[in-house]
């Protein structure tokens, strides 16, 4: 497929997500679907940063932690220091992945489960310090978060004060689906980028790498960090709309979700988060109704598509696309 056919694809796809789906929503009076939407996209966005780690060869169950510590960081400076929200946003960013960095670069050279046990970890030791630490209010958690205010620039309004609309929900989801374009556009770019093709040497065999005079060290921290930056804004966001955040707010189970987003989509594909997302997030309620065996047929279906397709929900179109052209 050629490149003005993706970008064709994903512009359609971008304008079903702006215009059919609150159309949609509109004529159905479902607006709570608004709020189930808008956490797919930022649960993908925050996946999306799982599923870098795993480009790079890293099994990462700590994006809890950071979406977590983003999620603190934004709640903190509008409430206690009166900062913007929209400033807040790439500032908790900024800060996961500067805490990502100081922990990367000891941790980073562990593979396997080695990594994934001291990730699993981390999750736990930000939830332990967000119900210690003083600023962040302990178990109560901070609530009452104002909504997002507006931006303006030389007198016109680019975003409204969200607690002036009479739909913020809508709102939310706007800004949620761009934020997911973006983060997935930048994943893409990257991918196909040689830093990009770096990284993915690093996950076939990073002794051979490095003897070709790949820095390894620098891609594995970089990779890290953009994660990172991922999971604080994914974090941010989901403080904002909730308007509030505990300790408990994102688990050891969130994190282990983010990274199932990845694997039922298709570690080798930039989207597969997701679709993994989305399946994952309403295969759960489905089987909600099957009441004390849901976590069993879960399991069960985990089970049997890793081994059926171990490359995720997307191998399937390419695959029978390869079985057509044997034809």
């Amino acid at each position: 497929m050629t490149m003005t056919k993706k970008a064709t694809l994903a512009g359609a796809f971008l304008l079903v997500l702006l215009i059919v789906v609150p159309l949609a929503i509109g004529a159905s009076g479902r607006e709570d679907l608004y709020y189930t939407l808008t956490s797919v996209a930022l649960l993908s966005i925050i996946s999306a940063g799982v599923w870098i780690t795993f480009y790079i060869g890293r099994i990462n169950i700590g994006q809890g932690a950071y979406a977590l510590m983003g999620g603190y960081v934004s709640a903190v400076l509008v409430t206690a220091y009166g900062v913007s929200f929209w400033l807040t946003l790439p500032l908790a960013g900024l800060f996961c992945a500067v805490a990502s960095i100081l922990i990367g670069l000891p941790i980073l050279r562990l593979r396997g489960v080695y990594f994934a046990m001291v990730t699993l970890v981390l999750t736990e030791v930000v939830r332990l310090l967000a119900l210690a630490l003083p600023i962040t209010n302990g178990a109560k958690g901070i609530v009452s978060i104002p909504q997002p205010g507006g931006i303006s620039l030389f007198g016109i309004t680019l975003l409204p004060d969200f607690a002036t609309l009479t739909n913020p929900r809508l709102a939310f989801y706007i800004v949620s689906v761009l934020l997911m374009a973006l983060c997935f556009a930048g994943l893409y770019r990257l991918k196909n980028s040689r830093i990009g093709q770096l990284c993915q040497s690093l996950q076939q065999n990073e002794e051979l790498a490095s003897s070709i005079g790949v820095n390894i060290t620098y891609l594995r921290v970089l990779a890290y960090a953009i994660s990172s930056f991922l999971g604080g804004v994914g974090g941010a966001m989901f403080a904002a709309i909730s308007q509030s955040i505990y300790p408990s707010s994102f688990t050891v189970a969130d994190s282990v979700n983010f990274m199932l987003n990845c694997f039922l989509g298709g570690l080798s594909y930039v989207f597969g988060p997701i679709l993994g997302t989305f399946v994952l997030y309403f295969g759960w309620d489905v089987l909600f109704q099957t009441g004390e065996f849901q976590l069993l047929i879960f399991s069960s279906i985990l089970i049997a598509l890793m081994l059926l397709l171990p490359n995720g929900l997307l191998s399937l179109r390419f695959s029978s696309k390869a079985k057509g052209a044997g034809r």
